[in-house]
């Protein structure tokens, strides 16, 4: 099996760090741009592309700050998580990722990403 890697991405957002958070860890926020779907019972969500449902369990989570998923078909190592970061010298509010992918993925994945969060802003309207 090949090695997974781990990619850390950093996205500016013009965002209020407390409406980019509900963005980023609740089933209509998540919904807005990161699923097709979300389902949530418990800790558990479910995520549906393209009608694929990919279960996760929300390991962490930190109010205005952090949320954390372990996708339950995924490396028990691994993890998504979503970070926001404010610079103290500009104010400027980064959405930090942290996400997994295979070594020959690695330029996809960033892209795919980079759509994702161009999505996040439309729908912020920023």
């Amino acid at each position: 099996m090949p090695k997974r890697e781990k990619l850390v991405m950093e996205f500016l957002v013009r965002s209020s760090p407390n409406i980019l958070f509900n963005y980023v860890s609740t089933p209509s926020g998540l919904l807005e741009w990161f699923a097709d779907d979300v389902n949530v019972k418990g800790k558990i969500y479910k995520f549906i592309w393209e009608g694929e449902e990919t279960p996760a369990e929300l390991i962490r989570k930190v109010n205005g700050k952090v949320v954390r998923f372990k996708f339950l078909d995924n490396a028990d190592d691994e993890y998504l998580e979503m970070e926001i970061q404010k610079d103290e010298l500009t104010g400027d509010i980064a959405l930090v990722v942290t996400d997994w992918c295979d070594e020959d993925e690695i330029e996809e994945i960033q892209l795919l990403w980079e759509s994702q969060v161009q999505e996040l802003r439309n729908t912020l309207g920023v």
